[in-house]
């Protein structure tokens, strides 16, 4: 653990002298260079890391300086995938932990904030991308002029489907359901255009939803997609979500798996297209465990490690018949993925194979790749040849699995004996309790955050209208409420079914959907007056 923090700071530190506030460290030539949009992205990628080492000071600097100096309105060609993932993914993270890491949070939080604020004018930008016929997004959007005319229509599916962590978590924050809805929108159009064997390809066109390349497979190009469908499920606690996943999950044994691997099929046909492991792929254990399937898993993940320890890290691609390298995908740009899946499996089995595997990613990436200036990517893991860059995901992720998988303690691993109670403007709710979902980036999200703004406000409203409802009945003698018969029928008056009320300028009716917002089980009208600390019974 102690060997992972030195190695966060090595590069962290370098960044800060060497690049910044460019996207990214050239640690070779100890420089740096924009990458995916000119945000400081390694600082942000690495923001909530520091809060996982423990470091609160250097949080609270970094989310100043955030504030003080990242601007959006840059016209700049930016990835809407990349973008959402490290950037609106990072800023909301660090929202959800800044007062963990002392920050002064503004009244309403965590409703409210300035890296909240900044998480939903990210978002906003990318929204242009998402109005397509089939509500599947481009791939790029100008910053400043939205799409540009003329932006190829052909998108990678999981450049499609790995919107809903974060949308779902800013619409349910701001109260506004656009996110929702986009992300919702586009994961259901690659679920719609499915082959007939169950199937999704690796690249769309989102305007005619035909499928460019059909290559089926859980690696480069697809894969969290369904790590989405998963961590969305879990997030929202949405059973539709799972359900797809699990489908999904049925097509790619089918047809994909082959001795604990995985590989590449024609996505109609299901005939192997290619008999590669991709390092991309190496996430799949870990989102294994997540669903209880420990065996395969395990399984899986052990066949993974022997590619490890023959070259003290996973290239790109990776023959499986043959057993080595891929012509030109040689390379290994200190991924996280395999490092990921340990964290998960070890903490589901605390099998001790998988500090092995963490130890040995530790020495590997210490004496092949570290420099002067921070660790560069290997260009070839069969000569060690590096590459000048350092992906600012090697702070967000690699480092941080590496870190939680030596720190069984980390407050990550709440097990929910530890929580705050936190006040906001819609009443009292609990955080920092536990079961973080991590983006795809890493950036751990706090699932019970999503209960403390919006749908508590509701629910405060209806309260609020039935006590209008019962005291605007009582003095117009319109309310009779009688005890339930001997058989347990109810004999008392129905309220009015439309009453309206004002609440802060705004009009509402009384709702009239087929259940309540309120969170327990529908009840009579004179029981849910029981909510409110007083039966009221006609006893004259």
């Amino acid at each position: 653990r102690e060997r992972v923090r030195a190695m966060f700071y090595h590069a962290y530190e370098h960044y800060l002298e060497s690049a910044f506030p460019y996207d990214e460290l050239r640690p070779l030539t100890c420089d740096g260079q924009d990458t995916w949009g000119s945000f400081s992205l390694t600082l942000i990628d690495a923001l909530d890391t520091l809060l996982i080492l423990g470091n609160v000071s250097e949080f609270q600097r970094v989310v100043t300086v955030l504030q003080e100096g990242v601007d959006f309105d840059i016209d700049v060609n930016a990835s809407v995938f990349e973008t959402n993932i490290r950037v609106v993914g990072g800023l909301l993270s660090a929202h959800l932990l800044s007062k963990k890491a002392g920050v002064e949070v503004e009244a309403g939080w965590p409703c409210s904030g300035p890296l909240l604020r900044m998480a939903e004018e990210a978002a906003r930008k990318l929204l242009p991308a998402f109005q397509t016929p089939t509500g599947m997004p481009y791939g790029t959007v100008n910053l400043l002029h939205g799409v540009n005319p003329g932006e190829t229509p052909v998108t990678c599916t999981a450049g499609i489907g790995t919107f809903i962590v974060e949308f779902a978590t800013l619409s349910h924050l701001t109260g506004d359901p656009v996110f929702e809805d986009v992300a919702r929108k586009a994961l259901k159009a690659l679920w719609k255009y499915r082959s007939d064997i169950g199937l999704v390809g690796n690249h769309i066109d989102v305007l005619t939803a035909k499928w460019v390349a059909q290559d089926a497979g859980i690696g480069a190009g697809v894969d969290s997609y369904f790590e989405y469908l998963v961590k969305g499920a879990i997030l929202l606690q949405d059973e539709e979500l799972m359900s797809m996943f699990l489908e999904y999950n049925k097509a790619i044994k089918n047809y994909t798996k082959f001795d604990d691997w995985y590989l590449w099929v024609q996505m109609y046909k299901g005939t192997v297209s290619m008999p590669v492991f991709q390092s991309l792929e190496a996430y799949w254990p870990g989102l294994q465990s997540l669903i209880g399937d420990i065996d395969n898993a395990m399984r899986t993940f052990l066949n993974y490690y022997t590619v490890w320890k023959q070259f003290g890290g996973l290239p790109e691609f990776y023959n499986i018949p043959q057993g080595y390298t891929v012509d030109k995908r040689e390379g290994y740009p200190l991924r996280p993925e395999l490092i990921e899946s340990a964290m998960y499996l070890y903490r589901a089995t605390r099998d001790p194979t998988l500090l092995e595997l963490g130890r040995d990613a530790v020495e590997s990436i210490e004496r092949i790749s570290k420099v002067d200036c921070g660790f560069a990517t290997i260009k070839d893991l069969r000569d060690h040849r590096l590459d000048n860059r350092m992906e600012s995901f090697f702070l967000a992720e690699t480092v941080k699995y590496l870190y939680l998988l030596f720190d069984p303690d980390n407050f990550i691993h709440n097990d929910g004996s530890v929580f705050e109670v936190v006040t906001t403007p819609y009443g009292e709710c609990v955080l920092g309790s536990g079961g973080y979902i991590f983006n795809t980036e890493a950036h751990p999200i706090d699932p019970a955050a999503l209960h403390c703004c919006r749908k508590r406000k509701e629910e405060q409203w209806e309260v609020e209208d039935l006590m209008r409802e019962f005291y605007s009945l009582k003095k117009t003698k319109k309310f009779t409420l009688k005890r339930a018969s001997s058989h347990g029928e109810e004999e008392s008056a129905k309220p009015p079914e439309d009453v309206s009320s004002e609440k802060g300028g705004e009009k509402r009716s009384s709702r009239k959907s087929s259940h309540s917002l309120l969170s327990c089980p529908s009840q009579s009208f004179n029981s849910k007056l029981a909510v409110l600390g007083q039966v009221f019974l006609d006893n004259s």
